[in-house]
């Protein structure tokens, strides 16, 4: 989960850098958009976000307008189902795994129950085959007791935070994008 919640940070961050950096040359309005469309589409694996959108909605409206005789109302809507399509591929990309973190937030406290409940009944067990209960018999077992407690919890802390985190900055994301 710890490797998972990284890899999405590095994910949003650098989706956040492209989305600014596509805004400022977009909107500048200094730019030929046919060449800023090259530019982007010469490396589509390294465009996402808003670049890899529009490359792919820019790349329908060059091809239907080379294919001749198109009227504007087919060409809008050959361009926006493009759009669409791209909107939906780049969310599922954002929404992958999360499902993980989810899941991690909500079984790990349950798992560090069980090894709890595994540490105390060693511990009881060690009791059982000793005359006198000192804390050397009933220690090791409160130990992994704890233990796993605390490792159920620090698995599924982050987990549930990083989980609520990214769904937030995903909807910002839907929400951005798909704004007029």
């Amino acid at each position: 989960s710890w490797t998972l919640i990284f890899t999405k940070a590095s994910s949003f961050k650098k989706l956040r850098q492209e989305a600014d950096r596509f805004d400022e040359i977009y909107y500048s309005g200094k730019v030929d958009l046919n060449d800023f469309w090259q530019d982007l589409s010469g490396d589509p694996e390294e465009s996402m976000g808003m670049a890899s959108i529009f490359v792919k909605g820019y790349g329908e409206h060059v091809r239907l307008t080379q294919a001749g005789q198109i009227n504007k109302d087919d060409l809008v809507d050959g361009v926006h189902r493009v759009m669409r399509v791209s909107l939906s591929r780049e969310i599922e990309e954002l929404e992958s795994r999360l499902p993980f973190l989810a899941t991690v937030g909500s079984t790990s406290p349950y798992v560090g129950l069980f090894g709890t409940v595994i540490g105390i009944m060693n511990s009881f067990l060690g009791l059982a085959t000793q005359a006198q209960a000192t804390l050397q018999v009933v220690a090791p077992g409160i130990a992994e007791a704890l233990f796993a407690t605390g490792m159920g919890l620090f698995a599924a802390i982050p987990a549930v935070v990083a989980f609520n985190r990214y769904s937030a900055l995903l909807d910002m994301v839907c929400l951005l994008y798909t704004s007029p």
